[in-house]
């Protein structure tokens, strides 16, 4: 108790009193690509994932963190505390513009170039799925996996902007892994020639997103794991996430109607009679499609658990340069599991071993469901499957707590302000004459010292039309051309007693609130729309990424 308190009475001081570079903290941003929210072993998943367990177990488990549903609105967001809408980085009804092709306006700055000011070093590795240059939005040095179709191959792939000639024999390759390895050099190199800055580190995995590609080696520890299928292994996830106490909900019914969010009827012959676009129950399938679908969810399994090995790669590192202990590190996801099937880049080749570079498997609606557990729906809606993520937030100097839950409702928009604080640097108000509008993101340095809730008017979604809002406890929801749904999050996360019809009142506040923020949200993306790209609208199936 008395350590609890010193510390959390230092961090207090801290944010009060501004740090010599040699004290302010490095940030390590850890984020995943379409994990669902029960895949870490400390979130009730069966997956082998020592690094992160550890990680919670000696800092903070957030149970009801939130992203964007998609990969390109949630980097966004995360990198300028900003809702992707407000950047033009995801579209909004009736305008023009907006979405994966569209660029930021000049005033919404990257979390780097604040850092700059304070002496940080800022390195980037892996995924990018953000407008512009990488070393334009004020990193230092960059890995940019462009290449997002084959695990296997470096083809594609650019190092500080500049595009990579992969050698002629690439034996050995894997994303995942070169994506720690560049990491492990960035801090290397760090350790050596800028000991005295402090740094920023976005470490942006594509695993686990499709294709499904993991190392032979890697696929064997789970291939017969999940044989008895995704009934089961939801029920055996949502009994430890309730020993765990990190759920108050049901688990949610499978929606056998819902499938893939887009239609690609070419894919699934290609991928033959062993695919299912269906969560049925796992005893109406055939053993040729339970075996293929086992075997799609081993290899998903494997990069989850090779990029766990990743990261303890890189946190040995970090205990190596004696940083580990003043550095907060976090992890999280960019949207839930995906229900995605498709083929594109190089095809997809039956007769190649599952998981291969000549493969080409995506998770399904069946098992994107059980990662998703306990929630509903998957990447893309805003329902709380698509939506949810681990949080996890680890930092020795300055959270005191070990293995503990917070509670408060948090969202990738919190990032920014939340590094802004504990680094003392104060947000100006224009860039380069530029006003800065007020962003929506809260710091949670408040919950690192204990589980309080940060005060805020709502957290609000919008997604190929999926949309919600959340007000409280207080959730309504509506997918793409149906009614509102009205939930109360405080026993039902999982969605399954709408309340709307009860509750009418209610429901028509929190519309009105939706729609009035994405009122205020259009008025600003419209000021700049001539300076957009033409066709930045199609933020849909053309980029399923």
């Amino acid at each position: 108790m008395k350590r609890h308190i010193h510390t959390s009475l230092a961090l207090f001081a801290m944010l009060c009193t501004p740090l010599a570079a040699a004290d302010k903290p490095n940030i390590v941003f850890i984020l995943a690509d379409d994990l669902g929210w029960s895949d870490l072993g400390c979130y009730g998943g069966e997956i082998k994932t020592p690094n992160l367990d550890a990680l919670a177990g000696g800092g903070l488990r957030f149970t009801q963190f939130y992203n964007t549903a998609r990969c390109w609105p949630s980097r966004g967001a995360l990198l300028t505390g900003y809702y992707a809408q407000q950047i033009h980085r995801d579209k909004l009804p009736g305008i023009d513009g907006g979405g994966a092709q569209a660029t930021r306006q000049k005033w919404a700055r990257l979390l780097p170039d604040f850092l700059k000011s304070a002496g940080y070093r800022n390195y980037h590795s892996g995924k990018w799925h953000i407008d512009g240059k990488v070393l334009d939005g004020g990193f230092d040095r960059s890995l940019d996996m462009r290449n997002q179709g084959n695990f296997f191959t470096a083809n594609g792939n650019s190092i500080d902007d500049v595009a990579v000639t992969p050698p002629a024999d690439e034996t050995g390759y894997y994303s995942t892994i070169a994506t720690a390895e560049h990491a492990i050099d960035c801090l290397k190199d760090h350790a050596v020639n800028h000991t005295k800055k402090p740094f920023f580190h976005y470490l942006a995995f594509i695993a686990p997103h499709f294709p499904l590609h993991a190392l032979p080696e890697d696929i064997e520890k789970y291939r017969d794991q999940y044989l008895d299928g995704w009934d089961t292994m939801r029920e055996a996830r949502f009994a430890r996430q309730n020993e765990m106490g990190i759920v108050t909900t049901t688990l949610s019914a499978l929606e056998r109607e819902v499938g893939p969010p887009y239609a690609f009827p070419d894919a699934i012959t290609k991928l033959g009679p062993g695919e299912v676009i269906r969560p049925l129950p796992w005893i109406e399938l055939t053993d040729e499609q339970r075996r293929f679908q086992a075997t799609k969810m081993a290899i998903h399994a494997a990069m989850i658990d090779r990029m766990d090995r990743e990261i303890g790669r890189v946190i040995a590192q970090l205990k190596a340069m004696g940083a580990f202990d003043n550095t907060l590190i976090c992890f999280a996801s960019d949207n839930g599991a995906s229900a995605e099937i498709m083929v594109r880049n190089g095809g997809h080749d039956p007769a190649a071993p599952p998981g291969s570079s000549a493969s080409y498997l995506c998770l399904g609606p069946g098992f994107s469901s059980a990662c998703n557990t306990p929630f509903r729906r998957h990447k893309t809606w805003t329902h709380e499957g698509g939506t949810a993520t681990p949080l996890i937030a680890h930092w020795p100097a300055g959270i005191a707590a070990r293995g503990e839950l917070r509670h408060t409702p948090g969202h990738v928009i919190d990032f920014v302000p939340t590094v802004l604080e504990l680094v003392g640097i104060e947000k100006p108000n224009d860039w380069n004459g530029e006003p800065i509008p007020e962003a929506p993101g809260r710091s949670l340095a408040p919950a690192f010292a204990k589980d309080v809730s940060i005060a805020r008017d709502s957290l609000w979604w919008l997604h190929d039309e999926h949309r919600a809002i959340r007000v409280g406890d207080w959730k309504l929801v509506a997918a793409k051309d149906t009614p509102w749904e009205l939930y109360d999050l405080k026993t039902d996360r999982a969605e399954q007693h709408n309340l709307a019809a009860k509750m009418p009142d209610k429901a028509q506040e929190l519309a009105a609130s939706w729609q009035k923020q994405t009122d205020a949200f259009t008025t600003l993306a419209q000021k700049d729309l001539a300076d957009q790209p033409q066709g930045t609208s199609k933020a849909g199936k053309g980029n399923a990424k």
